[in-house]
């Protein structure tokens, strides 16, 4: 069985992933500028729904890097994790409540010393992309869990707010935005964004020698949508989003 397959089965409550949760994800997706409240708090709802099959996150160690909107931080904290937020930014918000100020490509924290690594929407912001991935697993105790998701650069919505004119390039993406709004786009690709692919982050987990592959698929599409994986080129532009969980399996 290829790595990036499930591994093992899950023990915890299965989360329903038909049409009907992404239709409702989606949804919420479309209302992340005027409602951020809504989008976060569904998205934070569901990403513990999911983990949740793996791990009681209650009493756990959880260290959320590339830390942001203050839901995730509220969502874990009522589940009964000890939540950690970590950011480069003091002033994001879970982390102004109190956390750790650090780089993502070199995490100031002990290696093997956190139950979980939590991370959204951060690897497409990072130029270093393995380099970040591998901080992510080295402070994962033995048996630690790392949630990662991340929206691709051929994604629909890769360029992010300039989405979808990313497609014709990054520089016209931005020229695109500057004009319709008066303002440069928070996301621009070379500053705040980068290529990031499917397929450099599935042959980075496939050969990671000290960590298990336990889910490989679409974050916001039903189940039957993690076949898109195994088929190149058509799964930059339809995956949307891909998520990983992992479990560390040894120290090195």
């Amino acid at each position: 069985m290829s790595r990036a397959r499930r591994a093992a089965e899950p023990t915890g409550p299965r989360q329903q992933r038909g049409i009907r949760r992404s239709r409702d994800l989606f949804a919420s997706f479309l209302v992340e500028q005027t409602d951020p409240q809504r989008f976060y708090g569904d998205l934070a709802a569901d990403s513990l729904a999911t983990l949740g099959e793996w791990v009681d996150v209650r009493d756990r160690l959880v260290l959320d890097v590339g830390a942001g909107p203050a839901q995730f931080a509220a969502a874990f904290r009522a589940a009964g994790a000890h939540y950690i937020p970590l950011d480069y930014d003091p002033q994001v918000a879970s982390v102004a409540d109190g956390g750790i100020v650090g780089s993502a490509d070199a995490i100031p924290v002990e290696s093997g010393s956190v139950d979980m690594v939590f991370c959204s929407n951060l690897l497409e912001h990072v130029e270093q992309v393995e380099q970040v991935l591998d901080e992510l697993v080295r402070v994962l105790k033995p048996g630690g869990l790392l949630y990662l998701s991340y929206t691709n650069w051929l994604s629909p919505w890769g360029g992010h707010e300039a989405s979808p004119w990313h497609y014709v390039s990054g520089d016209y993406a931005i020229r695109r935005y500057q004009r319709a709004h008066g303002k440069l786009p928070k996301n621009r690709l070379g500053e705040t964004l980068y290529r990031t692919s499917v397929a450099e982050v599935l042959r980075w987990a496939r050969a990671k020698p000290d960590a298990e592959v336990l889910v490989a698929r679409p974050r916001y599409l039903p189940d039957a949508a993690r076949h898109l994986l195994e088929v190149p080129v058509f799964r930059e532009f339809l995956t949307w989003n891909l998520l990983l969980i992992l479990r560390r399996t040894n120290t090195r």
